[in-house]
Formats: C-alpha cells, sequence, structure tokens
C-alpha cells in the first residue's frame, strides 16, 4: 500500500485502511456537546419562530445571530485573539449540519461564518483583524460576499466591477453592481470583488456606511424566503487602501479558495436537510392510513426509505471523511508561524476536487431524499403546513451557489488530472474489513482502474483542449464523485462494525449493499458514458465483464433497512 493517504486525489490511486478515515463515529465528547448545544438552540429559539423568519423578519433574524454568537457557534473558526476558538473542520461542518433543521437560519449564519468571514481571517491584515473580527464573530457586524454581477456569475473573472485609485492615493473609488448577495438586508461588512484599473481582480473590505453604497429590493425568491438577498450597487464609493484584502490583483486566489470551503460547508448542511427529511418521511409514513394501514408497510414506501437512508449514509461518510483528510493536515501545521494561514490556504488548496465532489454529491443527495421524502407526502408535501414543503423550495438553489454542479464536475476531473497524470490504481492486500465487504473493496479497486484508464486516455487524447471537451469531463466528473462517496461509506462501515453489535452489524451490511449498487450503477453510466465519447471498445468490454457486484440479498437489505427506520422515525446511523 502506498504512503501518501490524505494526498489530494489520493483516494483514485490508493486502497486505504477503514481505520484511516473519519467518520461520526469517531465524534470526540467535544465535538457532541457542541452538536447537542446546536441541536438545542435550533430546538428551543428558532424552531417555533420558523415562521416569522420565513416571513422575512431580519430584525429577528438578525437577533438570533447574535444569539447563537452568545452560545459560541460564530468562533470556531476564528483565531483565539480575535474572540475565537480555532477549532478543528469536524466542529464546524456538525454545527453546520444542525443548523439544517432550522431552515433559512442555516443559510445566513453558513454565509456570515463562511465566506463572510472567512476572507478575512486567512487573508486579512492584523489591523483590519482588529477593526472588523471580533465584531463579526459577536455578530455585532454580519458579513456578506460580494463576488457574482449580472453579467458575470460561473466566470467571476469576468466581472465588470472596477477600482480606480483617487489622486491622493488613499482610496479606490468603485463602480458596478453585485448581485445574489446573501445578507444583503443587513451586513455590516461586504467582501467586495472588484477589477483595479480593469485588470487586476482585487479584494476590497467595505462597510455598508461608506457614501454611494445602496441595496436592490429584495429578490422575490423560489424559497429562501427567510433570507436576504439582494443587488449591492456601487457608485463611486470611496473604500480606504487600508481595506484592500490580500494584494492587488490576487483576488482570484481569495475568491476560489474560500469558495473551496463554502462548498464543503454546504455539503454538510445538505447533510442535516437529509436527516431531517427523512425524519419527516418516516414519521409521517407511519401516520399515513390508506387502506387500513399505515403506508410504512407498503413495499414502494419501505424502498424509498431505504435508498433515502443509504444516500444519507453516503453523505454523511464523505463529509466528515473529507473533514479527517484536511483536519490532519491542518494539524501539521505551526500556529505561531506568520506563515500560518497561507500554509493553511494550500492545506485546504490540496483538497479542491473533494470540497467540490462534496458539494455536487450531497447537493444532488439532498435534492432526492427531499423529493422523495416529499412523494411519500403524497399532496399533503405540497401544503404549507407541513415542513417537507418549504425544505422543497429551499432545496432546488443549491445545485448552482457556490459554483453551479455543472462548473464543479468540470473542475473536478481537470484537478484530479494535475494530482494523478499517470498513476495506477494500487492493489493492496488483505484489509481488516474484507470479511463484510469484501465484494464492496473489490468493486471500488475496479472503479478506480477504470476511472484512471479513461482519465489517462481522454488527457492523451485531447491533450491540453481537454477543457473544452465537456461532455467527457462531466463523465469523468460522475465517476470519481461515485468512487469516493461509495468509498467513504464502505470506509465507514468497516470501522464501525468492528465495535458493534451483531444486529447494528447488520444494518450496516444492508446499508452498504444498497450504496454499492446505486454507486455501481451510476458509476457504470458514466464511465460507458465516457468510454463511448472516447471511441474506446476495450473499455465498453472490459465494464461488461469486470465490475460485478455478484449476488446479494438487495430486497432483504432495503427492507431490514426501512423497517429499522420506520421504528425510529429518523435517521438511524
Amino acid at each position: 500500500m502506498t504512503t501518501t493517504y490524505g494526498c489530494g486525489a489520493g483516494f483514485l490511486s490508493e486502497d486505504i485502511r477503514c481505520q484511516d478515515v473519519f467518520t461520526p463515529e469517531d465524534f470526540s465528547d467535544e465535538h457532541k456537546q457542541i452538536a447537542g448545544t446546536t441541536e438545542q438552540f435550533v430546538t428551543n429559539e428558532l424552531q417555533p419562530v420558523n415562521d416569522r423568519l420565513e416571513a422575512g423578519d431580519f430584525e429577528l433574524l438578525v437577533a438570533k445571530l447574535r444569539q447563537s454568537a452568545e452560545l459560541g457557534l460564530m468562533m470556531i473558526d476564528a483565531p483565539e485573539e480575535y474572540g475565537g476558538m480555532n477549532l478543528d473542520k469536524a466542529t464546524s461542518m456538525v454545527v453546520t449540519e444542525k443548523l439544517a433543521w432550522a431552515g433559512n437560519f442555516g443559510l445566513t449564519y453558513m454565509a456570515h461564518t463562511g465566506i463572510g468571514m472567512l476572507p478575512l481571517i486567512y487573508y486579512g491584515t492584523r489591523q483590519q483583524k482588529e477593526r472588523y473580527l471580533e465584531k463579526l464573530v459577536s455578530a455585532e457586524y454580519i458579513g456578506a460576499y460580494s463576488l457574482t454581477e449580472p453579467d458575470s456569475g460561473s466566470d467571476a473573472l469576468g466581472a465588470k466591477t472596477t477600482a480606480t485609485l483617487s489622486e491622493d492615493g488613499k482610496h479606490y473609488i468603485l463602480n458596478g453592481t453585485k448581485q445574489f448577495t446573501t445578507n444583503t438586508g443587513f451586513a455590516d461588512l461586504f467582501t467586495v470583488f472588484a477589477k483595479v484599473d480593469r485588470k487586476y481582480f482585487t479584494a476590497f473590505l467595505v462597510e455598508r456606511n461608506y457614501s454611494g453604497l445602496s441595496f436592490g429590493p429584495e429578490e422575490k425568491k423560489m424559497g429562501l424566503h427567510g433570507s436576504s438577498t439582494r443587488q449591492v450597487i456601487l457608485d463611486g464609493v470611496k473604500v480606504p487602501v487600508d481595506n484592500v484584502l490580500g494584494e492587488v490583483g490576487k483576488g482570484h486566489k481569495i475568491a476560489f479558495n474560500v469558495l473551496n470551503i463554502g462548498r464543503f460547508k454546504l455539503g454538510a448542511l445538505c447533510v442535516g436537510q437529509e436527516k431531517y427529511g427523512l425524519a419527516e418521511g418516516a414519521r409521517y409514513a407511519n401516520e399515513r392510513k390508506q387502506f387500513g394501514v399505515a403506508i410504512s408497510t407498503f413495499g414502494a414506501i419501505k424502498e424509498k426509505l431505504a435508498d433515502m437512508t443509504a444516500l444519507t449514509f453516503a453523505s454523511e461518510a464523505v463529509v466528515y471523511r473529507l473533514a479527517g483528510m484536511i483536519d490532519s493536515r491542518l494539524a501539521l501545521l505551526d500556529r505561531d508561524s506568520d506563515d500560518y494561514y497561507a500554509d493553511y490556504q494550500k492545506g485546504i488548496e490540496e483538497y479542491a476536487a473533494e470540497c467540490a465532489l462534496t458539494k455536487v454529491f450531497c447537493t444532488e443527495a439532498a435534492a432526492r431524499v427531499i423529493d422523495e421524502m416529499l412523494q411519500v407526502h403524497g399532496g399533503y408535501g405540497y401544503i404549507a403546513e407541513y415542513p417537507i414543503e418549504q425544505m422543497y423550495r429551499d432545496e432546488r438553489v443549491q445545485r448552482i451557489y457556490e459554483g453551479t454542479n455543472e462548473i464543479n464536475r468540470l473542475l473536478i476531473p481537470t484537478l484530479l488530472m494535475r494530482k494523478l497524470p499517470s498513476q495506477q490504481a494500487d492493489d493492496a492486500g488483505h484489509f481488516e474489513d474484507e470479511e463484510l465487504f469484501g465484494k464492496e473493496r473489490q468493486l471500488l479497486r475496479t472503479m478506480k482502474r477504470t476511472y484512471l484508464a479513461l482519465s489517462g486516455r481522454a488527457a492523451q487524447k485531447f491533450g491540453d483542449t481537454i477543457g473544452g471537451e465537456q461532455e467527457v469531463l462531466l463523465a469523468l466528473a460522475d465517476m470519481a464523485i461515485q468512487i469516493f462517496a461509495l468509498e467513504s461509506a464502505v470506509l465507514r462501515a468497516g470501522k464501525a462494525s468492528f465495535q458493534a453489535s451483531a444486529a447494528r452489524q447488520e444494518l450496516y451490511r444492508a446499508v452498504i449493499k444498497i450504496c454499492a449498487f446505486t454507486g455501481r450503477s451510476s458509476f457504470i453510466t458514466g464511465a460507458e458514458k465516457c468510454a463511448l465519447f472516447l471511441q474506446d471498445e476495450e473499455i465498453i468490454a472490459f465494464l461488461a465483464a469486470e465490475a460485478p457486484l455478484g449476488p446479494c440479498d438487495l430486497l432483504g437489505a432495503k427492507r431490514l433497512l426501512a423497517d429499522a427506520v420506520s421504528r425510529e422515525e429518523k435517521y438511524i446511523f
């Protein structure tokens, strides 16, 4: 076995021990404590006022943000010298996941503590942090992030907002319009991207009270009614030169590196949504009677509950595996070093592909879980008094922001090719969990070999023009996503099974049977599509012969899992 586990893209070429991944079963007492605190806050303070928040009561929303700050929920990523705690990414994901049960509040919180605060934490000068960071950590100030423009969404570097140095050299004068900025209605500090001299893409810290700064009306959105989304209009806004964030012309580094964490955090929020939606669906299925019996006893409903439980299990495994990978890398850094945050960003950038695939997998998983659980509700799922209706509306945009899923799919294989230009999959020896999950382990090895072969052939065929072959890149992305997701689920189940009871082991075996069946099917579709695009008959023949899953009691696994979820009326892992 290779010794490079932990490197970005390493999952494609390495056979990994289950003991080497971080899973929810590894949560420390501190993780569990802060999870409990967050859950109580959601249950006691946020869910009872959801209707008011959904109606756009932003004064109440800001009050709840400050209340969450008092509980320490905004200290997680900030350095200690500015009122933070600088905790690990696993803690950050736990809190974000729990806040998914709070409707739109979760997005507002995520925007503030993520893209609102992280640019300053990672790139701010000491003077800038002293001026703003403690106010952000306490929620005295609320943060926002203005990158997108009316004519530049995915093409962020095509921004037209300009910044011109004043004659006295003391200010930059900003002109332009930003679109879809979350928290605009009440934010105090905006990270705004503009081009100095129409050329050098640069980030600026812009205060709400700066002259010339104004805002459009609230956007009339399909969902997320309880969050604020407005245009940010800059008309000759004078920004002190001391408020340049990072270096002039280096704004792309801030924009893209912060988006890596934003994508990762969104994955955690989706896991929380999946759990919430599953619980709502299971509870309703037990309550709803048709033909004199609960619909949870019907095979059609059982299959939905089982499949969505497995999808949630895989999503959760993906998020916390990545948290462990990033935390392991960041733990090697010297916090007292002047280069700490520069090295910190390099550590996160190492996993840019994994952040992108986490975003894609989890947003699409949340979409499917919520859609299926609305279907379980039947016509009542379309009625506003049921929580699943709001979840359905709110979920849709997640496949668009933080980079559309199409853009992220194009990024994934491109980044992976840079990391593994000509690697072979590593066929390691026997692992401790092979007895339980040997077939799935072997399937993963075949999937990895197939991906590397097709990726290599695509790179060889198209060379430097591969970026223009979007259909091929999309197919490769689907393959890589399924490898990481299935492997994360298998590793998690394998690790947890060692300490589990026989009954619990049976549930782990059941959930992996379902994950393997669906993951293999999606992978084969992507691989066959890619092979056809490349006109590679050898790979097509190889897939038909070498990617078997083998016989398994799939129906029994689904019924076992569905019955367990119905009894508990919640996500059971």
